[in-house]
């Protein structure tokens, strides 16, 4: 194990050594998990471990969540959240070895708006400059699957908040490290301030 995970596992322990906090191994609050699932983490692991999840592919984790009656994209949340509680991946981490990161930003838009600033390939080249990627698919005003120039992916999710405002997150994926992880993540930072500055202007 290299040194990250070495340092993980440490500190992993060492907060199962106190009482379990399972939002600080999860990597979100408790409130915030259960708003948007109807369940906070400790609900959550029992409900997973009766399912024996610790034992199956993320695939079908997420899918036994998302049957529960949890949208796509929380579904994800609550089984990688779950899956850093049990030691399976750390923060950033996916349970192949790879990384990732994840932003989000709030923008003063309707969501199609937001959507359309990332499909136009024009408005895109504004705020996110000159990169090659290649459009996957897109659900609008829902989704979009990137393939980025170095063949990581790129997810995005688009929410309405009312209809002058909405929310779009990103998690960039199949990172070869923590370290590229880091720079994506500044990277997506100020590419959104970014965004947010030309569609509020």
């Amino acid at each position: 194990m290299d040194k990250t995970g070495e340092s993980y596992t440490a500190a992993r322990r060492q907060v199962l050594n106190k009482k379990i906090d399972y939002a600080a191994l999860a990597g979100m609050a408790d409130e915030k998990v259960k708003a948007k699932t109807g369940r906070d983490w400790s609900e959550w692991t029992r409900t997973l471990d009766a399912f024996g999840a610790k034992d199956k592919p993320h695939r079908d984790v997420a899918e036994h969540v998302h049957s529960i009656g949890v949208p796509d994209w929380w579904a994800q949340t609550v089984t990688v959240g779950y899956e850093r509680i049990r030691g399976l991946r750390a923060i950033g981490q996916r349970r192949g070895g790879s990384w990732e990161t994840t932003k989000s930003k709030t923008i003063a838009v309707p969501v199609d708006k937001l959507f359309d600033a990332f499909a136009n390939a024009r408005t895109r080249k504004r705020w996110l400059g000159d990169v090659k990627l290649k459009v996957r698919s897109a659900t609008k005003p829902k989704a979009m699957h990137i393939t980025w120039d170095d063949q990581t992916s790129v997810d995005i999710g688009f929410f309405p908040k009312g209809e002058a405002k909405s929310y779009v997150a990103v998690a960039h994926v199949k990172l070869p490290s923590k370290a590229d992880a880091d720079r994506k993540k500044q990277f997506w930072s100020e590419k959104l301030d970014a965004l947010a500055k030309l569609l509020t202007k």
